[in-house]
């Protein structure tokens, strides 16, 4: 039985970000940590896997609907993968100049300090990250027993189940080997990319074949209001998130420096061409109108092709979303872990299996707080609700990146963007916020407010300096209890 003392790092300490107990390189320098095991095609896999998910079959009718033609979808499309390739772009100059895992914590916190960072992970834990996941999860137990349910929707108790079950499972995998993660992660990366470039030859075959008519007067419609086409973004850039994900696990890919970038490079442009094949697939297929009357357009694109083979289209969208889900639950697991290793979640989040090497109770946390999340059902509204916060902090990550080029001129570079990207990156966050504020005042409103709560958090449980003797008890003797549980240790902790 492996022993655990609490003297032997199991007591909370509130921690600056940046002093970790990892080297400047990213690696722990003794005792439990995460290993490095993901190469250049590992790295390329999680990008694409976690992007290519619920939103591309979930998003057309939806940015459809703001944008009011397909000509208009389709640019906000490939504007909205331009939109991602200028921000990824910036997270490889962030991600080599602050080679540690945890993404935009880290670097907001290297540029801004404790509480902005200490805000990204608030909202990321409760918002961005259980929402992304639930929705994904969703998405997969539509589309798994649609074939089950031809004629009529597919009962929501069962979408709730069946959901839960396959979070479940992913975190288990998770939990248990790295290795069999990105096996998963690269099989269903490539399954889903034929999946996609299926739907586009088979879009050709009936173009030609039967009708052509879908694709003309392709503008007819367009909707110019700013508020609107906010709105339309929204809904595209929710279909590309994930692209910053990889910078989560910086810590555990090979050669960083080189391996980050590339990823980024070969990744991005293979997911801009893919989802704008895959629009112009349904454009060419369904009208305007049986798209904007679909909630899954995916499953319309097929009944009107297939026919009685309709029921492959279903699965070809739950293996797209089972790896998004797979790569999704990986990376952000890391984030939370970084988190809880600078002090700014309860440290039993930053313990890791001595056996297996995995963030073990990090994960199962996160996939608690998505079980609970997975009882809403409003994709519309939540990709709104998600894709206006993390506008917020995707803002001040890049901001972040102009604030240490000031602050650190002298700090190591290994990639260094041109000045036009990171500004372009900030005027079109700031669009994207001001007029979604106007046109959904709600959904933005309380993402905002849900920011707000987090600073009150923040001073309760990090400033006040003279906690109650009980809360601090309370707190050592959960993290001793986790810690044995789980057979865990703090990341500078030697098993013993």
């Amino acid at each position: 039985m492996t022993k655990v003392s609490v003297a032997e790092g199991l007591t909370p300490k509130a921690m600056d970000v940046g002093e970790s107990g990892v080297s400047e390189e990213g690696e722990s320098t003794e005792g439990v940590r995460l290993n490095k095991e993901l190469s250049l095609m590992n790295g390329v896999a999680i990008i694409v896997g976690v992007i290519v998910g619920s939103g591309i079959f979930v998003s057309p009718n939806l940015l459809l609907e703001q944008a009011g033609s397909k000509g208009m979808a389709l640019i906000v499309w490939v504007l909205s993968g331009f939109l991602s390739m200028i921000g990824a772009l910036c997270y490889a100059e962030l991600g080599t100049m602050i080679p540690k895992s945890g993404g935009d914590y880290a670097y907001i916190g290297e540029a801004f300090g404790n509480l902005p960072a200490f805000l990204y992970l608030w909202v990321a834990l409760f918002v961005l990250v259980p929402t992304g996941n639930a929705i994904t999860a969703i998405t997969f137990a539509q589309n798994i027993l649609k074939p089950l349910w031809p004629a009529c929707d597919v009962p929501k108790n069962a979408v709730s189940l069946i959901a839960a079950v396959i979070t479940c499972f992913l975190t288990a995998l998770n939990c248990y080997n790295v290795k069999w993660v990105t096996r998963v992660q690269d099989s269903f990366t490539a399954a889903k990319i034929l999946a996609l470039l299926v739907t586009f030859f088979g879009s050709l075959v009936y173009l030609f074949a039967v009708d052509m008519g879908n694709l003309k007067n392709m503008m007819e419609g367009t909707i110019t209001d700013p508020g609107h086409i906010a709105i339309a973004f929204y809904n595209g850039l929710f279909s590309y998130s994930g692209w910053n994900y990889l910078n989560f696990v910086t810590e555990e890919l090979k050669d960083p420096y080189k391996n980050l970038p590339r990823a980024i490079c070969i990744s991005m442009p293979v997911v801009t061409l893919v989802y704008a094949l895959t629009n112009v697939a349904y454009f060419a297929v369904l009208t305007k109108p049986e798209i904007l009357a679909s909630e899954a357009v995916a499953v319309a694109f097929s009944d009107k092709i297939l026919g009685v083979m309709s029921w492959i289209m279903p699965v070809f969208v739950a293996l797209c979303t089972f790896g998004s889900l797979n790569g999704a639950i990986y990376t952000s697991s890391r984030l939370f872990f970084v988190g809880a290793r600078n002090g700014h979640l309860p440290l039993a989040i930053s313990l890791i299996d001595v056996k297996r090497l995995t963030p073990v109770p990090s994960l199962i946390f996160m996939c608690l707080v998505t079980l609970l999340l997975l009882l809403f059902n409003d994709v519309g509204s939540l990709m709104v609700y998600v894709s206006a916060v993390e506008a917020i902090f995707l803002f001040c990550s890049v901001a972040g990146l102009l604030w240490l080029r000031y602050k650190q001129p002298n700090k190591k570079r290994p990639i260094k963007v041109i000045l036009l990207l990171p500004i372009t990156f900030l005027i079109v966050c700031t669009f994207l916020i001001v007029f979604s504020c106007i046109t959904r005042p709600v959904a933005v409103g309380a993402g905002i407010g849900f920011i707000a709560v987090g600073a009150i958090v923040y001073c309760v449980f990090f400033m006040w300096k003279h906690k109650p003797r009980w809360m601090v008890s309370f707190c050592d003797n959960f993290n001793l209890v986790c810690s044995k549980l789980f057979l865990s240790l703090p990341e500078s902790s030697k098993e013993l």
